[in-house]
Formats: C-alpha cells, structure tokens, sequence
C-alpha cells in the first residue's frame, strides 16, 4: 500500500509540472503624471487595457487578446497590457508569442515583478527549468515573501531534483497564507515522495477540508492504508465520494475496488469485505446528518422527493446507490424510466451515468 501512494504521488507531481497560479497575475499600474493628463488616444488605450483585462478575467482569451492589442496600438508603453496579453498567449497555448510580450514588458520595466511572474510560467510550461528559474529568483530576491512566486520555485526546484528545497518553498508559500490549498496538497505530494507519509498526511487533510479534490483522493488512500493516520475505511470512503464529486476519477476507481471488495468479488479476504460493508454502511448513514429535517426511511433520498426536492434527491440518490443501497438504486431507476413531472424528464443523463456504471461492475442488468 505504501508503495502505492508513493506511485500515485509521482504520476500526481508529474502532472502537476505546470502550476495554477496561486493568485491572478497582479499588475500596478504607472502613476498618472499630474503635470500631463491624458491624451484622448492614451486613454482609449487604458480603456482597452480594462477591457481586455475583464475579459480575461471572463475565460474570454481570443477576445482579451485581441483588445489588449487594440490598447498596445493605442499606447504602446502601457506595460500593463503587454504583461496581460503575455498571460492571454500563453493560456491559449501561444508560448512563443507569450515571450515575445513578456521580454518586450521587461525590457521596457526591468522591475515588473508581473512580468518576470508570468514568463516564469510561460518557461515552466516549455520545461526550460533555468529558465524560469533565473525569473523567479529575481522576483523573490526583491519580494522575499510573495507566495505565488515561491509556489512555482517550488515546481522548478522539484523538476530540478531538489525536492527537500522544493519542500522548504512550499512551507515559505503556507508560512503567508496558511490556507493555501495547492500548498498544502503540493507539500502533501513531495512528503509522500520522500516517503514521510506521517508529515503528509496533514496536508493533504488541510488541503481536502478546503475543498481541494485530488487532496481528498489522498486522504481518503491514507485512512484506507493507515498511512500517517489511524486506518478507517468508513473516512476514506466519505472523502473519496467527495473526490468522485470534483470529477477525479481515482476516487472513483477506489470506490469501485471497495464495492468489489463488499459484494465478495475482489482479492481481499472475508475480514476486509466484512469492513468495506460496514464503510458503506456508515457513509449512507452518515448522510441523515447532512439533513437533519429529513423524517428517517430507507433512504435520505427518497425522503428528499417526499419533499419535492427532486435535483438534490438525485444527486443524494446516486451517492447512496454507490454505497450499495437497493433502495436508493430501484428508486433511480424509477426516476430514469419515469421521471418526476415538471420536475424531471425521464432518462435523466446523471442518473444514466450511474445505472451504466452499475451495469459494468455487474450491480444490475445492461440498460435496453
């Protein structure tokens, strides 16, 4: 089991080679001259440069860049928008035209911590290590303390073999914020590499509590192996149903060998079996507590339709059938066939998944 987890950290730290930013890419704009107001074209320029910062803030990229080019054509010095449109070349995979901006910001403003940041990033994503290196040591060497600059040294000295110095960034990224999630999930991945399980589990743990889904995988492999934590198969279930919730589908292959495990068609013995019903058990129980207006009957979602709460009934529904509920799965396939009028067509495609899904771990027939 241990080596398992060190497997999972390394495919984890492997696909983690390009981080999200801890923050968005934070710019300062030039203090405006009290002597000199604005030229009407300056200003249409800075308009353009708001424009097209919303609409990257929107997930808008082609628009974003096209509107920080307008600002650039306007007022080619507004340093601002040749940082924002580097950042909006490299989310839409231009890399080399993100550079080209980027060096052009900082030959312009050698200080811009913006735009050292964001060509650090662009360098991590073409694994040029030096690189990006060379950039992020200039921003911490003026801002010893500024956690998203940390938190990519932390990629680049792990991709460069140093992973106790990774390690030592990543604490220096928390010693700022101390909720910091990809932080805490990052040190987590490092400690399991360096086989310290005992000092990740922790924050893994911080890390899931907020939210984070591939921290919850992890803790939810830690309670199931003991690892850095007492074993109890009933947590690791709990937190890996909230993984499957975030869509990773490790969780979902975990709750699929522990359902094996239950109905007695995996390899584990007649005690773990015994274990991973009693974990099913527990977590469909456990869901009465997250509704405690709820009258009890055979299962949490059915008493939700009682009410007319129908999209929470099937999200419930789902989860309790994947805890090997009979109850909770006649009642999805009712509603797939069925349906609730005005409230829910029948072949609903979420309770679909769950039946196809079903159908292939042998739970019920293949759907006609």
């Amino acid at each position: 089991m241990a080596r398992c987890l060190l497997c999972l950290a390394v495919v984890a730290l492997v696909a983690c080679a390009t981080p999200a930013p801890v923050g968005p890419v934070a710019t300062t704009p030039a203090p405006a001259s009290a002597s000199a107001p604005p030229t009407p074209r300056a200003s249409q320029g800075q308009a353009a440069l708001e424009r097209g910062r919303a609409l990257l803030a929107q997930r808008d990229l082609v628009a974003a860049a096209t509107a920080l080019r307008e600002g650039l054509r306007l007022d080619e010095e507004l340093i601002d928008a040749r940082v924002s449109l580097g950042v909006a070349l490299w989310e839409l995979g231009d890399l080399d035209g993100a550079v080209e901006e980027l060096r052009a910001a900082l030959r312009r403003q050698p200080d811009s911590a913006a735009a050292r940041l964001a060509l650090a990033r662009v360098y991590i994503s073409r694994q040029e290590w030096p690189a990006a290196r060379a950039e992020l040591d200039a921003v911490v060497g003026r801002q010893p303390d500024r956690a998203d600059a940390r938190f990519s040294l932390g990629v680049v000295r792990y991709a460069q073999g140093e992973v106790s110095a990774a390690i030592d960034e990543y604490r220096r990224v928390l010693a700022v914020d101390p909720q910091q999630p990809d932080a805490h999930y990052h040190l987590g991945l490092l400690l399991t590499l360096s086989q310290r399980a005992p000092e990740a589990t922790p924050e893994f743990l911080a890390a899931a509590q907020a939210g984070h889904g591939r921290a919850q995988y992890f803790v939810g492999v830690a309670f199931a192996t003991g690892l850095g934590i007492p074993r109890d198969v009933g947590a690791a279930v709990a937190w890996w149903f909230k993984a499957t919730d975030q869509g990773v589908p490790q969780a979902e292959e975990a709750l699929t060998q522990w359902r094996l495990a239950a109905l007695g068609r995996g390899r584990r013995g007649p005690a773990e079996r015994q274990t991973a019903t009693l974990a099913f058990q527990d977590y469909r129980a456990s869901l009465w507590k997250e509704f405690p207006d709820l009258a009890r009957g055979d299962t949490v979602g059915g008493a939700l339709l009682d009410q007319g709460r129908v999209n929470e009934a099937v999200v419930v529904l789902i989860h309790e059938a994947a805890a090997l509920s009979e109850p909770a799965q006649r009642l999805l396939e009712t509603l797939y066939e069925n349906g609730v009028s005005g409230a829910l067509p029948p072949r609903d495609p979420r309770i679909l998944a769950y039946l196809q899904n079903a159908a292939a771990e042998g739970r019920r027939p293949p759907l006609r």
